[in-house]
């Protein structure tokens, strides 16, 4: 069973009791809330993801509340933890998607060292992942929903999840974060996806989400091996330019962009030289998203070959 096939009402029943557990990935998370406009969004935005039994052992438990119950009507304030207070503020309820979203990545990033989490997007064509570390503001999630919306399988616009025993990719289909001028460029560039409503006045500034095609969802259990490593920067008016990268210098940027390497330390070293060894990696320069879109694509077909 999906999200979807539950009434709105039936998810705000669970929501509001024993919880919504559902899946992601390699993870079993579990939801609580009170507020039925958080239902809402969920029952569209998070309409793929399976459902999970009352049994089994939750990896994280999430909780979206009223921050005292007079908040619920006087400028309502809702407050977000995860089995222990978050370092997260009280947020105005307008803004309840965008830090659940937030705080869920702020719960994988801080527990799941039993994988080398790479500050990445990842997404899989013909079996073979493809990395695109990149900093904030770099085009990093953008380049992802396009691609995600070109026959690629989504995996993460956020975490590169590695297994450290085999270097093998593992996806965590989330939503995908857009931020400000993003989103229209999504809108125009792939006018079949499907985006949430735009949230005004975060700390990122406007925000909207992009739910997951069906088969990323369906498909999340099967993991792939790493095969290109792209470095994308997105740059206004820049001439396209892919460049390969030497494996030294690969392997120091990619490791610089792990959340959790000194964490994991010789285990995070084995994986990222294993990667940067059979992966070929570029950088990649565009200000144009068709023709960045078009170049990987390129890339992929003639490897496929």
């Amino acid at each position: 069973m999906n999200v979807s096939d539950l009434t709105l009402i039936e998810l705000r029943q669970r929501l509001a009791t024993t919880g919504l557990c559902f899946g992601c990935g390699l993870f079993r998370i579990r939801l609580h809330t009170p507020v039925a406009s958080i239902a809402t969004l969920l029952h569209d935005l998070y309409a793929h993801y399976p459902v999970y039994s009352e049994q089994g052992i939750d990896d994280y438990r999430i909780k979206l509340d009223w921050t005292s119950w007079s908040r619920r009507w006087i400028r309502p304030i809702v407050r977000f933890t995860a089995d222990s207070p978050a370092p997260f503020t009280d947020i105005p309820i307008a803004r309840a998607l965008p830090t659940l979203e937030w705080g869920t990545n702020w719960c994988i990033a801080t527990r799941a060292h039993h994988l080398l989490m790479l500050h990445a997007a990842v997404v899989e064509r013909h079996g073979r992942g493809l990395i695109l570390p990149a900093l904030p503001g770099y085009g990093k999630s953008t380049l992802c929903a396009a691609l995600t919306h070109s026959h690629w399988r989504l995996f993460s616009d956020e975490f590169g999840l590695v297994n450290p025993e085999d270097s093998m990719l593992i996806p965590i289909p989330r939503l995908i974060s857009l931020k400000n001028q993003s989103i229209d460029v999504i809108r125009a560039f792939a006018p079949s996806a499907h985006l949430g409503p735009s949230f005004h006045g975060t700390h990122k500034g406007t925000v909207a989400h992009v739910r997951p095609p069906f088969n990323s969802i369906a498909r999340m259990n099967e993991p792939a091996k790493p095969y290109w490593i792209i470095f994308p920067r997105w740059q206004a008016n820049a001439p396209l330019t892919l460049e390969p990268i030497p494996k030294d210098r690969a392997f120091m940027l990619l490791a610089t962009n792990a959340f959790n390497y000194e964490v994991l330390g010789e285990l995070a070293f084995g994986a990222v030289s294993t990667i940067v060894k059979n992966c070929d990696s570029y950088s990649l320069v565009y200000s144009d998203l068709q023709q960045a879109v078009r170049t990987i694509d390129e890339l992929v077909c003639s490897a496929h070959d």
